[in-house]
């Protein structure tokens, strides 16, 4: 399975999992609802289930549950800071329409 976390991103999530000692990894996952269908939600979480896809870049560690991961295969999770402000953002190939703030989507 191929999910990939950007460098930008994996700093984002490593600056957010210092402060939370008690919860320093990114859940990620897929859940029906949203304006398209379907919508990520991001959590900060103690630790992983022996099933999760676990992903580590520059002191990040990102873990995405089977089921999400097959909504997500391909996708790229990247963190973005322009004039609209700054958030993490999912480039999913999967998708074939998103809404306009990008955490929703329909396959």
């Amino acid at each position: 399975m191929t999910i990939t976390v950007t460098e930008s991103a994996a700093t984002r999530i490593a600056e957010i999992a210092a402060t939370e000692a008690d919860a320093p990894i990114l859940r990620v996952s897929v859940e029906g609802g949203g304006c398209s269908g379907f919508q990520y939600k991001f959590d900060l979480v103690g630790g992983h289930a022996e099933d999760d896809l676990v992903i580590e870049r520059n002191g990040a560690v990102v873990v995405i549950d089977p089921v999400s991961a097959q909504y997500m295969e391909g996708a790229q999770i990247d963190f973005v800071d322009d004039l609209i402000g700054a958030s993490f953002r999912i480039n999913n190939p999967v998708a074939t329409a998103s809404c306009g703030c990008g955490t929703s989507f329909s396959i």
